[in-house]
């Protein structure tokens, strides 16, 4: 069991080993990624706050999975070119990874067991969607869909966890962010 969040062993969208300790002393705000999604305009939104923030430490990393409804099917130079060309995306990319199917990597299991559930957007538009097409996660604690968003402190602590229907420029999601920046 890794001893931090910063221990965790991940791979780069581009094949080079990582952990979060690359980032350690900044803001970090996790968000499970996919390119055939219905909120994956989110990616503008999450482009602008990396780029907002950034000077003050800031940054927005991205984790591609396929997990909810196939919608991240492509290779990884096929998201790097989908997220370049159809976002700008700047921020880090990582490699796909599980986050409700088995085996759930260490990250995820990490982030949920420290965050079990996640802050709503104030509308149940989302759940009911997933909940009449029978994709509601199996478990309460589980990520509801693509797009949710973990808020990580300086000091490797999970802060927040925010529903994926919590859109980049939301004042819960900013407020607890520039509250994290200090």
């Amino acid at each position: 069991m890794p001893q931090s969040l910063y221990d965790i062993p991940l791979q780069r969208l581009n094949g080079e080993a990582a952990t979060l300790a690359d980032y350690a002393g900044q803001v970090l705000l996790l968000v499970n990624v996919a390119s055939q999604c219905g909120l994956t305009p989110q990616y503008a939104g999450l482009e602008k706050l990396h780029a907002d923030y950034a000077e003050r430490g800031l940054r927005v990393l991205g984790f591609p999975c396929n997990d909810f409804g196939a919608q991240e099917p492509g290779s990884a130079a096929e998201i790097q070119d989908f997220c370049q060309s159809n976002y700008g995306v700047r921020f880090p990319m990582f490699s796909k990874l599980n986050i409700n199917s088995a085996p759930r990597h260490p990250l995820y299991a990490e982030l949920i067991a420290a965050q079990p559930k996640a802050s709503p957007s104030g509308s149940d538009k989302l759940q009911a969607t997933l909940a009449q097409h029978g994709l509601l996660p199996k478990h309460e604690t589980d990520v509801m869909w693509n797009f949710e968003k973990f808020l990580v402190g300086r000091q490797g602590q999970v802060l927040a966890r925010f529903a994926p229907d919590v859109v980049p420029d939301d004042a819960a999601l900013l407020a607890a962010i520039q509250s994290a920046l200090g």
